[in-house]
């Protein structure tokens, strides 16, 4: 038995009941079966009653007592109901027997660190790819590019909990006109000339200038100072993110889908199939047939592809890998890429929801009231180092997930700071410490305490706080099996 069949149970003989008083038809929505917030009204409760009273055509309180009938002959023989009561306008409550808390404490101590959802049935595990970071290449990881590690790395720690095959992929932005500005900004620092107009600033561009000029690079050999900057820039980021526990499995480049051709296969893909047209000197795809609220330029008069073509053949490229779903973790400023991305995947003949973007919000570092400003080009940010030296990963990665994805988060960096209650990392790290200290006067080391079977669980010395803590635990697996759909890790 899982640790979840014991809430299965339950639901199984709440359902089967429902459908024995409408002859076997289900009840739509499906009732609930809860823990009531007052444990006084049971360890479970359901609203079947209210629920079947229209279809049924009686009072609720009526059918609720018949559900009782037909759940005391489904559970009465198993040995673990107590009782159930009838309350309020119809409301079936179940109270549990010791002995379900045994079998239920059991299935628990026998998952032990391996409690979690059951991995979903083969057809329906897909082979994902979740592209999420994806910072421009011209300077370090900001407190923003970490909320999205945080939430990336979580959605796929989620997907593999549930079954599905997933890859972590960052993709770099090293063909645009910011890697032109970014290495005419280096070549101006090594030779100390003005930067140009939209340059980068900031201490890490100088490092970077003088970095390159030790190593004998000519400031006018614009290919290699943007090549060694892009270079030197990517090492920084992939050591902070190992740091912040985040490992990508592969590491895309723009440049490099123009070099393989893959730009233009793209390009040639949508004109076969009939979606590109030419007009006033551009090549224009017909996306406002696939949804898109106008056609989209790919291809300008003067002859350069805009951002969204090497971005299609970016994503057709996911697609020739053999990927199923497509999932892109996005900054808030993407909310337009989206409709222009699924109707390019349309035109390409795929399916769109094989496409699924994920918005995240902004996170603002607060301290003393005021909000820090964060801005790469003008070198005035915090990087995710300086956050991670300041508070430390696992209050980073706590406060970029707790709240969910769309809502922006004010990380307050004096209670970051604080060793009280006030800090809810710090209120968990308390509960852990003192939950090791619990095992360790056990003499057993966290993970290798002893898994008695059913048989030698002692209930009786369980009160309501460790009876409450067991039906929670047993939430568990069905809790991550949400999160995952939702992909919802706060």
């Amino acid at each position: 038995m899982s640790a979840t069949d014991s809430i299965s149970e339950l639901r199984g003989a709440v359902d089967g009941a429902a459908r024995a008083l409408r002859g076997g038809e289900p009840t739509e929505p499906a009732p609930s079966l809860d823990r009531p917030p007052n444990p006084e009204f049971g360890d479970y409760s359901s609203n079947a009653a209210m629920l079947l009273a229209g279809p049924l055509g009686d009072n609720p309180r009526a059918v609720a007592e018949r559900l009782r009938g037909e759940l005391e002959q489904r559970l009465g023989d198993a040995g673990i109901l107590q009782r159930i009561e009838v309350a309020g306008p119809g409301f079936v409550n179940l109270y549990l027997a010791d002995a379900w808390y045994r079998r239920a404490l059991a299935t628990l101590l026998a998952a032990g660190e391996e409690l979690g959802p059951a991995p979903l049935p083969p057809d329906q595990r897909e082979k994902v790819l979740v592209e999420f970071v994806s910072a421009n290449p011209t300077g370090p990881l900001h407190v923003g590019g970490g909320r999205g590690a945080a939430y990336g790395d979580a959605v796929v720690r989620l997907l593999i909990a549930v079954g599905h095959e997933v890859e972590r992929e960052y993709y770099i932005n090293d063909g645009g006109s910011q890697i032109t500005r970014f290495a005419d900004s280096i070549a101006a620092r090594m030779s100390g000339a003005e930067l140009p107009e939209d340059g980068y600033e900031g201490d890490y561009v100088n490092d970077i200038a003088e970095r390159l000029l030790g190593d004998g690079v000519d400031p006018g050999d614009r290919e290699t100072v943007g090549r060694r900057g892009v270079a030197l820039v990517l090492d920084g980021v992939r050591a902070t993110l190992e740091r912040f526990g985040v490992r990508f499995d592969t590491w895309a480049s723009e440049r490099s889908l123009y070099e393989r051709g893959e730009v233009e296969q793209a390009l040639g893909e949508l004109e076969q199939r009939g979606h590109t047209y030419e007009h006033d000197g551009a090549t224009w795809l017909r996306s406002t047939d696939f949804g898109d609220d106008k056609d989209r330029v790919l291809i300008r008069s003067d002859g350069e592809a805009t951002y969204l073509t090497p971005d299609i053949a970016y994503h057709w490229d996911k697609l020739q890998r053999g990927f199923e779903r497509l999932i892109d973790v996005l900054g808030s400023d993407h909310h337009g890429y989206v409709p222009r991305m699924r109707a390019a995947i349309a035109a390409l003949g795929v399916d769109p929801d094989a496409f699924e973007a994920l918005i995240f919000n902004l996170v603002h570092l607060v301290e003393g009231g005021e909000r820090a400003r964060m801005s790469k080009r003008s070198g005035d940010f915090v990087s995710l180092d300086q956050l991670l030296d300041d508070i430390g990963v696992d209050a980073a990665r706590w406060f970029m997930l707790w709240r969910g994805h769309e809502t922006a988060v004010d990380l307050d960096l004096t209670i970051a700071r604080s060793q009280s209650n006030e800090n809810p990392v710090y209120y968990v790290q308390y509960a852990h410490a003192r939950i090791a200290s619990i095992l360790r006067k056990a003499g057993a080391a966290p993970g290798a305490a002893a898994r008695p079977g059913e048989a030698e669980v002692p209930t009786a010395a369980l009160d309501p706080s460790e009876k409450a803590l067991i039906k929670r635990l047993l939430e568990f697996p069905a809790e991550v099996a949400e999160a995952a759909v939702r992909r919802a890790p706060h």
